[in-house]
């Protein structure tokens, strides 16, 4: 007799408030013994959420410790072969699994997820998924939450489990751009600062922390992301509201690497117009929770 697949759960353990508060209790003691820590706040409504990089089982465990202490219910990616062992399996559905079956049977299970997002996203519920697809070592993203949240019109938030810093969470609710190409490469950028578990696993290839960014340079930075392009010193000033905004803070950030340069000749006149590089998109994520 053929076993009945898993099936995705309407009711998990964040509906019991009892147990939520234990978990939540256990989750808040367990990071301060440890050091750990969550990011600053979580966004409110529904939303595709992507955790990365994935290198290892823990990172489940830390992004799940997160959602309970801010009060947020979360559904989770995970190879149905998991969700099919005794005891274990009913475990993993009750704290939110979404059973992925990537053999061929499973084509149609795409379209069975969006109905159940669909279903859900009026509600407070992150649906998370790590798109390395597994914690072996990938030289590409699986980019089926693109599309589901495309599909629903979600925000696709950037979640988190950092091992450098110890930090955990969602750090920014990226809305798509309806360019899938630029809208991917933002995103892995703003990934290359993130420290996995096993960093020489994870993909994009891990490039160093953050640099360390003023709130001035962030809001000439965040005016700049504004123009979509490029833009001049007394736009970027202007659009600030600013006025301490200077040509040597964004030659500052230029050599920072998050700002690129163009100087172009207007009626016989040289002009400095600047825009974001991939890297400073990349760290921008890091630095607002939304960017319109």
């Amino acid at each position: 007799m053929t076993k009945s697949k898993p099936q995705i759960r309407d009711r998990t353990i964040f509906d019991v408030h009892p147990i939520k508060v234990v978990l939540k209790f256990i989750f808040l003691t367990w990071f301060k013994l440890t050091g750990w820590q969550t990011t600053k706040s979580a966004p409110e409504g529904a939303g595709i959420t992507i955790a990365a990089p994935h290198t290892s089982n823990w990172d489940i465990i830390y992004a799940l410790g997160a959602a309970i202490i801010f009060d947020v219910k979360i559904y989770f990616s995970i190879k149905d072969s998991w969700c099919r062992v005794p005891v274990i399996g009913p475990m993993i559905l009750w704290f939110g699994g979404i059973p992925i079956d990537r053999s061929s049977q499973g084509q149609g299970q795409v379209g069975q997820i969006k109905q159940f997002v669909e279903r859900h996203k009026e509600n407070r519920i992150f649906f998370l998924f790590t798109p390395e697809g597994t914690r072996a070592k990938v030289s590409a993203w699986k980019t089926g939450f693109y599309h589901v949240a495309q599909d629903c019109g979600l925000p696709i938030f950037l979640a988190k489990v950092d091992y450098r810093t110890k930090e955990s969470g969602v750090f920014h609710a990226y809305q798509l751009t309806g360019d899938k190409e630029a809208d991917i490469a933002a995103i892995q950028e703003s990934y290359k600062s993130v420290y996995g578990k096993f960093p020489l696993q994870q993909f994009p290839r891990y490039a160093g922390p953050l640099p360390k960014i003023s709130e001035a340079e962030a809001m000439a930075m965040r005016a700049l992301y504004s123009f979509k392009g490029v833009a001049t010193l007394a736009e970027i000033a202007a659009r600030a509201k600013f006025h301490e905004i200077t040509a040597e803070m964004l030659d500052f950030l230029v050599g920072k690497g998050v700002l690129e340069r163009i100087t172009m000749v207007v009626e016989g006149r040289a002009i400095s117009t600047y825009r974001l590089t991939l890297a400073g998109n990349g760290c921008l994520l890091h630095l607002s929770p939304s960017l319109s």
